[in-house]
């Protein structure tokens, strides 16, 4: 469910944006620091739109990544703590072989 709200208001702000830029098509001047070109500013909104998307989406695989590294890194640890318990358990002397042998010092 909850995706599906993502994707309805990721929707509506992309309609949004859409409606906006073609509202806005007069040619302005865009100054690179070297050279300065004139273009339409439907195109100037949805360019810098989509860069804002790429820096998004890039950011949300890093971090996807990194938990995605964290979590492997934990269930190695939960592994070695369960290997670790049972090798434990093992070990242990059950208390009905030591009842058994009468006068058995703990």
């Amino acid at each position: 469910m909850k995706f599906q709200w993502s994707l309805i208001l990721g929707l509506f702000f992309a309609l949004l944006t859409a409606v906006f830029a073609v509202m806005n098509v007069d040619t302005v001047p865009v100054n690179f620091g070297f050279d300065v070109v004139s273009i339409p500013l439907i195109l100037v909104i949805l360019g810098c739109a989509l860069i804002g998307g790429v820096v998004v989406g890039s950011y949300g695989i890093f971090r996807q990544y990194k938990l995605q590294k964290q979590i492997k890194s934990l269930n190695a640890e939960l592994t070695k703590l369960r290997d670790a318990g049972n090798a434990m358990d093992s070990l242990t002397v059950p208390n009905d072989v030591l009842s058994s042998e009468g006068s058995a010092q703990v």
